[in-house]
């Protein structure tokens, strides 16, 4: 049985990672809007990733006999500047869900929970995964620019991302 810190954690990860889930999806929405097929088809790709993460958490809380519980989650923003804009968001969310991550593997660590702790480590490995895959898109938008045929490009150039997600 879980210890009750963890569980509640680990009830909060799977919170983060459906409000995740909403997040790429209203991104995706807007990119659509946008006429940024390749980025909408990516980030809705990258939705179904998140919702992944949170339905192997909430397994994960439920095979241990403890009950895993969906919490209320904000309404994500569906206003963006622009497609960079969307990007910095992003990896900033994942930024942050890495720390989530951190904390909740510490946690383990602290409860002597070693059974969470090693299915925490596929988490640990995807989130560097996450930051490294947002890093890079934004490194190419600023190498490639969004002025003229830039922003075509980089929308075509991230659409052919959506197979690696």
């Amino acid at each position: 049985m879980l210890k009750p810190t963890i569980l509640k954690l680990l009830n909060e990860q799977i919170a983060l990672e459906d409000y995740s889930a909403n997040l790429y999806l209203a991104m995706s929405s807007w990119c659509g809007h946008q006429k940024l097929s390749g980025s909408a088809r990516f980030l809705e790709a990258h939705s179904d990733d998140e919702h992944s993460h949170m339905r192997k958490l909430f397994t994960y809380v439920n095979e241990t006999g403890a009950m895993a519980r969906i919490g209320a989650l904000d309404e994500p923003p569906y206003e963006f500047g622009s497609i960079n804009d969307v990007f910095e968001k992003t990896f900033e969310h994942e930024k942050f869900i890495t720390a989530k991550i951190n904390a909740l593997v510490d946690a383990c660590l602290e409860e002597k929970d070693y059974s969470t702790f090693n299915f925490l480590q596929w988490y640990v490995a995807e989130q560097h995964e996450e930051e490294h895959l947002f890093r890079s898109i934004l490194d190419m938008i600023e190498i490639i620019g969004l002025d003229g045929r830039g922003l075509f490009l980089v929308d075509k150039e991230i659409g052919k991302m959506s197979n690696k997600v």
